[in-house]
């Protein structure tokens, strides 16, 4: 099945507690505030003295956890949730996160956020080890791979520091153990993630800083690209052996659409990065209009800032339905424009008779904003002028944004003034990949992985990924 729109990352979220409370209360307000980051399922893993309880299904968090579902946790000292959206993998309750491991030396839980680029070699190398997966994420390769060097190994951490020299690619890891929380971040830093301290003393580890918020921690630092840091009683540890090994590599796309805009990611914020986007975009491919739009949610802050630049008064064109992911039911044979009719509606009073610049963050394959330059030309827009905050996709996307081929890709095929007209434009206009790089005032030393817009990949491409023709097939179904 090709993807009409981008997807949600993953989301992981830690806590540990100087004492015994219902730590499962804050992981499941630190996962409601990271729930843009995938909907598909999510899981909290209670630790009690070295018990896990455990509790994952399909589904967003508030459905998924409900108060009798939370109160059944229990108390503890730690705990680790997850909200996921998978790239590749079957849609199966079996691939929900956290991933609990039981092994001779205790037991051991996992919530990882990003795509093993060297999945496919990795686990037929376990399997010929006699390794048994149940499960088809790279996830559960990370865990055989840590589980196998903690027997080696005099601890977790030092476990977790020898399994970085196996995996490749995108990773940003929270591992627990009955005592121990551990956050650990791949050398080139794809995917964010940061950690904090609450007035009580808990240390919280995130994808984003906006979850500390939910939970009242205060940011201390984000996790450094290559570091492991160890949370304990004993306080906090960093082991930068893997740190500096390679350039940084931060998705950019994070600035322009996965994180939430009150989250600041490696010191950048990014409602400041979509307004400087948008201010760009209007440096670029200026118009004559009369009101500037952005599609909720992304585009909004870019609409704002193209506004700013050009002096065109920013409008609320569209309202969106925010209960969609709990309630809504895809009709059947319904089209798909009733669909985006349920998710946006335009305000025509805002559009109607109007010059209208809309601003969104990507194009795909161009069906999903074709139907939305639609619904405004029937709310009576006169000019439809499209600004894009993000360039062109042109390559696909091996560190888990899910873009897995140039087949789905309409710039692969059109050109930007054919693209103008199949999705029914009067002009389109992209970000430029200089600017894009330029969005996020980050930290000294934080570069950008740009590959799905210019090719150019921080890693090795892998050659290979691995599907069992019984996977291919649930895949096709799904």
């Amino acid at each position: 099945m090709i993807k009409n729109e981008l997807r949600e990352e993953c989301g992981v979220f830690g806590i540990l507690s100087p004492a015994t409370a219902i730590v499962a209360h804050s992981t499941y307000y630190g996962l409601f505030a990271l729930q843009h980051r995938g909907q598909e399922s999510c899981g909290i893993v209670v630790n009690d003295d070295g018990i896990f309880h455990t509790y994952k299904d399909k589904g967003i968090v508030n459905d998924v956890f409900t108060p009798q579902v939370i109160e059944n946790l229990g108390e503890g000292t730690m705990a680790l949730g997850h909200v996921r959206y998978g790239t590749k993998e079957t849609k199966s309750r079996s691939n929900a996160q956290p991933m609990v491991i039981n092994h001779v030396k205790g037991r051991m839980a996992l919530a990882h956020n990003g795509n093993i680029t060297n999945y496919t070699e990795l686990r037929e190398q376990l399997e010929l080890e006699g390794a048994i997966f149940h499960t088809d994420s790279d996830t559960e390769v990370i865990a055989y791979i840590i589980t196998r060097e903690r027997l080696r190994s005099a601890s977790i951490e030092e476990a977790v520091e020898k399994t970085m020299n196996y995996i490749k690619g995108a990773f940003s890891l929270v591992v627990m153990s009955p005592t121990k929380l551990i956050a650990a971040r791949d050398p080139n830093g794809f995917r964010p993630l940061c950690f904090g301290k609450t007035e009580d003393g808990s240390y919280v580890i995130a994808s984003e800083s906006c979850a500390l918020d939910s939970v009242s921690a205060c940011l201390e630092r984000d996790v450094k690209p290559g570091e492991i840091i160890v949370f304990d009683k004993n306080g906090i540890r960093s082991n930068v052996e893997h740190c500096g090994k390679c350039k940084t590599s931060l998705c950019v796309f994070e600035y322009v659409y996965f994180a939430r805009p009150d989250s600041v990611i490696d010191g950048g914020c990014v409602h400041q990065a979509r307004l400087r986007a948008g201010s760009f975009l209007a440096l670029e491919h200026p118009i004559q209009a009369d009101i500037v739009i952005g599609v909720p949610d992304s585009g909004i802050d870019a609409a704002i800032g193209y506004s700013r630049q050009s002096g065109i008064p920013y409008g609320l064109g569209f309202i969106k339905n925010r209960y969609i992911a709990r309630t809504f039911i895809s009709p059947g044979q319904k089209s798909r424009e009733d669909k985006v009719r349920i998710k946006l509606n335009p305000i025509a009073s805002t559009v109607k008779g109007k010059r209208v610049v809309l601003i969104d963050d990507s194009i795909v394959r161009g069906t999903t904003c074709g139907r939305i330059v639609k619904l405004l030309r029937e709310a009576g827009a006169t000019e439809v002028h499209m600004r894009v905050t993000a360039p062109p996709f042109l390559n696909p996307c091996y560190y888990g944004t899910d873009i897995s081929s140039k087949e789905s890709l309409i710039a692969c095929k059109h050109s930007v003034e054919e693209i103008a007209e199949i999705i029914g434009v009067d002009s389109l206009g992209y970000l430029s990949v200089d600017s894009v790089k330029k969005i996020a005032c980050c930290n000294d030393g934080v570069d950008f992985c740009c590959a799905c817009f210019n090719g150019e990949y921080p890693t090795e491409i892998p050659t290979a990924t691995y599907k069992s023709r019984f996977q291919q097939k649930l895949s096709e179904k799904q």
